[in-house]
């Protein structure tokens, strides 16, 4: 079975390279020739641990190619997965021209039957415009999957090698044979392929994004009250955790969530329910909440300096919305960064992967904001440090080699990973 892969994205890349990793010949499809050129000699464009040793790997035994050739890659396949950018637009729907112009594409070049898996992320519908547009512009047969996609920026290897389930959307009998040959190595320990129909694949991806960051927004808002009226957020998060109903993951309170998956699917879910006259509450429950906690830790800072921070130092420790990535996508540090650039401090930051993308993104603010190779680093001269993304490199600095080069001893946990007793014992005051 060949196999063609259109994008070489996050998800394209790590889907194309996976499967190649479990026997299949691959062709993964890019418009970008430099791209294409680095994959071709074995380097990732992006950060994802475990991903360029097995890329090195298939490619040494030629299971997999790169090429920004699509009509012939896709005019000897037999499965073509779609996994194309889907951003939001102005209105929060997602965005799906790309979608619709590979499948134009896929039309016009196969030579026989073929199924088409849309891993991109999409709404309601997609599969149905996208069998329609690739129908019309050939006779050959065409089998048309949704097949979302449930990867951890970090942890993306291990979760398309040991995934919790498969979700698969089709009505026909031959493409779910398809899927099951396709990923049948991967569920021989007992995990599912769950098979649906295609609109209820296409939903449940928003569905458990919005419902992960739900319980994440949640102990957010719990938080603040916790500190209103002096809980421990940690006590309350294990104490529930430890139901079994509701179980300990995504319960961790902090300064916020971003990435490129819960705040746009979150969006485009609220999108499609005012497209269906539905009022989807509780997404919209989310942004607010997840939008508010973004500024919690900002305010913290300028609150403790009094409101004008001219003249004052701050640490910024972590630029990535999590650990294990060089994403910065509606990072929370990039919040945090302007707000305390708006309130007039001084910024040094640093991060272990993701300080060349928020450079980038903070463009504006060049000159304004200094990034440094290290935590102690950062922290020399500062009047507070800052911890927003908890990096290894991050929780267990020495505390007191840290007080002896910062201005002040001050210390904002944006995470709460550190122990308040071990933190105030070492000289700092603690947040």
């Amino acid at each position: 079975m060949r196999i063609c892969v259109v994008g070489t994205g996050y998800v394209g890349l790590v889907v194309g390279v996976c499967i190649a990793d479990q026997g299949f010949q691959v062709t993964c499809v890019d418009r970008d020739q430099g791209k294409i050129d680095s994959l071709n000699a074995g380097m990732v464009p992006i950060y994802e641990p475990g991903l360029e040793d097995i890329l090195r790997r298939v490619s040494r035994e030629q299971r997999i190619r790169f090429t920004v050739d699509g009509a012939s890659a896709m005019a000897e396949s037999d499965v073509i997965f779609i996994a194309v950018g889907t951003p939001p637009s102005s209105d929060g729907s997602a965005d799906l021209s790309a979608v619709l112009g590979v499948a134009a594409e896929i039309g016009d070049s196969i030579r026989g039957p073929v199924t088409v898996v849309i891993k991109s992320t999409v709404p309601v519908g997609t599969a149905s415009r996208v069998r329609s547009e690739v129908t019309s512009r050939t006779d050959h047969p065409v089998n048309v999957v949704s097949n979302p996609e449930f990867l951890k920026e970090g942890a993306a290897i291990a979760d398309f090698t040991h995934p919790d389930r498969i979700v698969v959307g089709t009505d026909s009998a031959e493409a779910r044979d398809v899927m099951q040959q396709l990923y049948g190595g991967l569920v021989r320990t007992g995990r599912p392929i769950v098979f649906m129909d295609n609109q209820s694949a296409e939903l449940t991806k928003y569905a458990s994004n919005t419902l992960l960051a739900t319980k994440i927004s949640f102990m957010n808002e719990l938080s603040r009250l916790c500190e209103a009226v002096g809980a421990d957020i940690e006590s309350v998060r294990m104490g529930t955790g430890s139901d079994s109903r509701i179980g300990p993951k995504f319960l961790f309170a902090g300064a916020g969530f971003g990435g490129s998956c819960f705040p746009k699917d979150i969006r485009a879910l609220k999108h499609m329910g005012e497209e269906a006259g539905v009022e989807l509450q509780i997404p919209n429950a989310v942004e607010s909440i997840n939008r508010r906690q973004k500024l919690l830790l900002g305010e913290k800072v300028i609150k403790r300096f009094g409101g004008d921070l001219a003249g004052v130092c701050v640490a910024v420790w972590g630029l990535t919305f999590k650990p294990r990535t060089d994403d910065v996508r509606e990072s929370p540090a990039l919040v945090l960064i302007r707000q305390l650039i708006d309130a007039g401090a001084v910024v040094r930051a640093t991060d272990p992967e993701g300080m060349v993308e928020a450079s980038e993104m903070l463009a504006d603010l060049a000159g304004r904001v200094e990034f440094v190779d290290s935590a102690h680093d950062a922290a020399t001269g500062a009047d507070a440090a800052v911890l927003v993304t908890e990096w290894s490199e991050f929780r267990n600095p020495d505390f007191l080699a840290l007080k002896a080069v910062m201005r002040s001893p001050v210390l904002f946990d944006g995470r709460n990973v550190f122990m308040p007793g071990v933190v105030e014992q070492a000289g700092f005051e603690y947040h």
